[in-house]
């Protein structure tokens, strides 16, 4: 169990951190007081820093600081190998959590990612306090990364700037794996995103002025979702009613029918759980609908029923909507497309039947002008699972080559999606050879798994990648959508290294289970928002 924390930081323990940063400036937790209560498991977290040079930062909760060495290669799981590790001064438990930019000309000037986090378990004594002081500290860790058995060992008299020098070693455990490189890992696991992409775009900043609980200051404060009194007001309706939420009064009906059929042991989903899903979602998915036409998946009957494709916003539909006049429209064609830039419209959306959102990758300023490059691997009846995981591995590594920012999601049924956000630039046309180079590539590599036919009965139940969605008004499913199955099931955005992971499958979240997921790890697919991007040649 873990030793029973101090109740308090001594002022001394915490000299050294403080005078070495200019807190009128530098955005880093300047130190509170640690729980006291006796009770929390020991935390550790390794934090992927670039200052002046690239770093991991490992620090361990000890007696209510973080004990910290900085490994210039990054930890590892291999037993083989051997990490240089600085051991340097202590920092404030609030900086578990810090995750953004370091004004430049500042004590470690630069930007930071939570790499990993986790608990971690003395293994050798009760007292790692004098361990590390004696020069030694074994660790048994229980992160997202790095799990087993580590030893820190001094290995001489301080050598770089007064600091002691030490080496980090992982044991030969179960969990040991030969060859394993953290820079094979680029991404947090908090937000999914890169050094580069938080350092484009960090999400908060420290104030050390204010207190700790209040010191963390968010950068682009989103929309708030639902009240707990909205949705105990949705939750009290009959079958049908009014449902005030987003400052928008909504007419709900049919609330308690069935939408999606029941998955194994769980009941069917009705349409008041997709409603309420729609409300809590809204905050995270509607940054990718907004300033989009949005075509709806509706199935009025349910997901057990055959659906039908719905764009023109009907005539009933209320005022305060956001809409776009299509001015390319043809006499027969959608001429008014719904465009969901509140959250209280995807609520109406989902009340009207559409169970799935797909918006447009152009925006309805320059409609011809894709925001994406788009990846679909669609799986054919003979494509297992691994099949498909190896496909969209050779597409990450493809994309790790170019030095392309690409994002992987579940599709919610049997596929995967990558999303490539670019810059203003290219056309539909352009984009489309693009992915059709990049994924002939690919697929050059597993010849007996993909077929290049257009019909499906052609393809002899062999996958496609289908580069052919780069078009206008073809779209994919939205992040956080969900789609018409059993169980309502959701498109849910994931991290490349979760590609890795045995639990993943197309179909692992679900309306109930994806926002326990945003709440505990964020949003991975955030970097798809920052169009800054410009495609490499491919040769």
């Amino acid at each position: 169990m873990p030793g029973k924390l101090r109740q308090g930081v001594s002022s001394g323990e915490l000299e050294t951190y403080r005078s070495m940063r200019d807190f009128g400036r530098t955005p880093e937790p300047a130190g509170g007081q640690p729980d006291a209560s006796g009770t929390g498991a020991r935390r550790f977290v390794v934090q992927r820093h670039r200052a002046r040079r690239l770093h991991y930062d490992v620090r361990f909760e000890i007696d209510g600081v973080l004990v910290s060495w900085a490994v210039p290669r990054g930890p590892t799981l291999d037993p083989k190998a051997r990490r240089l590790a600085v051991h340097v001064e202590d920092h404030p438990l609030e900086y578990a959590d810090f995750e953004g930019v370091i004004p430049a000309k500042q004590y470690g000037g630069g930007d930071v990612i939570v790499w990993d986090r986790g608990t971690w378990v003395p293994s050798k004594s009760d007292d790692p306090a004098a361990e590390v002081a004696a020069g030694e500290l074994h660790a048994e860790l229980h992160g997202t990364r790095l799990r087993g058995h580590v030893l820190l060992v001094r290995r001489g008299d301080a050598a770089d700037h007064g600091k002691e020098q030490w080496l980090m070693l992982h044991k030969n455990d179960e969990h040991a794996v030969d060859g394993w490189d953290a820079e094979d890992h680029p991404t947090s696991v908090v937000s999914g995103r890169t050094n580069d992409e938080v350092k484009a775009d960090p999400d908060r900043v420290w104030r050390s002025d204010l207190p700790a609980a209040q010191a963390s200051v968010e950068l682009h404060p989103t929309v708030a979702g639902p009240s707990d009194d909205e949705l105990a007001a949705l939750d009290e309706l009959g079958a049908a009613g009014a449902w005030d939420v987003f400052g928008r009064t909504l007419r709900l009906t049919n609330l308690d029918k069935v939408l999606f059929p029941a998955r194994g042991d769980e009941p069917p989903v009705t349409k008041r759980e997709l409603v309420r899903y729609a409300a809590r979602v809204a905050p995270v998915a509607v940054p990718y609908l907004r300033g989009r036409a949005l075509n709806m998946h509706r199935y009025p009957q349910g997901a057990g029923q055959r659906g039908f494709w719905h764009k023109q916003l009907p005539g009933h539909a209320p005022d305060w909507l956001a809409r776009w006049d299509n001015p390319e429209a043809d006499a027969d064609e959608t001429s008014t497309y719904l465009v969901v830039d509140e959250p209280a419209a995807l609520v109406w959306a989902a009340n009207f039947g559409a169970l799935e959102w797909h918006a447009w990758t152009s925006r309805t300023e320059a409609p011809q002008s894709p925001t994406y490059a788009l990846v679909d691997l669609d799986p054919g009846p003979t494509t297992t699972w691994d099949d498909l995981l190896l496909m969209a591995r050779l597409h990450r590594d493809a994309f790790a080559h170019l030095g392309v920012r690409a994002y992987p999601k579940v599709t919610g049924r049997r596929g995967i999606q990558v999303w490539v956000p670019i810059a203003s630039g290219p056309g539909f046309d352009e984009t489309r050879a693009w992915v059709e180079r990049l994924s002939r590539t690919v697929g050059a590599v597993i010849p007996d798994l993909v077929s290049w036919r257009w019909e499906v009965r052609e393809r002899g139940g062999r996958a496609r990648l289908d580069y052919t969605q780069n078009a206008i008004n073809k779209t994919l499913v939205a992040p956080y959508s969900p789609r018409a199955a059993a169980g309502a099931p959701v498109s849910a955005p994931i991290t490349w290294d979760e590609l890795d992971e045995d639990w993943l499958r197309p179909d692992a979240f679900t309306v109930r289970t994806v926002l326990d997921r945003v709440a505990e790890r964020g949003d991975p697919f955030r970097g798809v928002l920052e169009h800054d991007q410009v495609l490499p040649r491919l040769a």
